[in-house]
């Protein structure tokens, strides 16, 4: 019979199942990752520059080649595409949970957002993962431009520049990288749920909460990395400054962290406003809209 207990909030241990099934895939015993600058695949600034501009050069050239070809809607693949992503992502979300949680219940917010401790070797590995998942997810983005669907600034600009916040913090190993990750996966797993569903035709009602929990999202991320950067910063700089003790990180992934969210809490209301504000009567909203991973579609 299984027991909850703090460590093991589920009653089972996730863990040892995640970890047969990486060994299957990987051969590799997972106790044995280490994120490596240099060593590690997609671990170094070059790398991560590369796979930037290799997505929007996909873009410019796949835009280019389907202007003079019919759109092609690939409706299974881009179902099968959402429902793995939708399954990986509540897969990572509970991995998350469950190491996170006697983190936090043995010593309490704090040391789990700004501790050195709370950057643990299983935890990392899933940090890691999570940075490859967002590599993936490009994908949104070919799926769109083979339908000739019109990209917003914020679906590329959002899709990219996650891929290089996520190896910030993996160089930075900063603590508080759960918070913002552990709210975008359960955003991830309502918001490809919902492009599974509509790409079979379903019509979604709750199609607009799905940009208001993300601007919800950035909201809480930005309380806590606001807080974090502001307490890291004034400990080793400014320590007359009062200040909760110091944070782990270092000071290029506090401040990349802290200037890129704030781009997206700002860019998402205005596509919430774009999108959902009353238009005047006769107008219709433009087709095909999508910031595909980070909010819904007009279809």
């Amino acid at each position: 019979m299984a027991f909850i207990t703090s460590e093991r909030p589920f009653g089972i241990y996730l863990y040892d199942y995640f970890a047969k099934s990486y060994e299957f895939v990987t051969g590799n015993d997972p106790s044995d990752f280490r994120f490596i600058s240099g060593v590690t695949p997609l671990s170094t600034m070059g790398e991560v520059s590369f796979a930037c501009i290799a997505y929007y050069a996909l873009i410019l050239g796949g835009q280019s080649m389907m202007k003079n070809v019919p759109e092609i809607k690939a409706k299974i693949l881009f179902q099968l595409h959402n429902l793995a992503l939708t399954t990986v992502s509540l897969a990572l979300l509970l991995l998350f949970v469950e190491q996170l949680f006697p983190i936090l219940y043995n010593n309490g917010l704090f040391y789990a957002i700004c501790n050195n401790g709370a950057w643990t070797q299983k935890l990392e590995l899933l940090y890691y993962l999570n940075n490859l998942v967002k590599y993936w997810e490009f994908l949104d983005t070919m799926f769109l431009v083979l339908r000739k669907k019109q990209l917003e600034f914020l679906h590329w600009y959002h899709h990219s520049m996650t891929a290089a916040l996520c190896f910030s913090q993996l160089i930075g190993r900063t603590s508080v990288s759960w918070v913002p990750i552990t709210l975008n996966l359960t955003v991830h797993v309502f918001m490809y749920y919902y492009y599974f569903r509509a790409a079979g035709g379903a019509r979604i009602w709750w199609k607009k909460y799905l940009t208001s929990m993300q601007i919800g999202q950035f909201i809480a991320d930005l309380g806590f990395v606001y807080f974090c950067t502001y307490t890291y910063f004034s400990e080793k700089y400014f320590p007359w400054m009062p200040n909760a003790g110091s944070c782990a990180g270092n000071s290029y992934a506090a401040v990349f962290g802290c200037v890129l969210l704030s781009s997206y809490l700002l860019l998402f209301i205005q596509f919430f406003k774009k999108t959902y504000s009353k238009r005047p009567s006769g107008k219709v909203p433009p087709a095909g809209h999508s910031i595909n991973g980070k909010g819904p579609k007009t279809e």
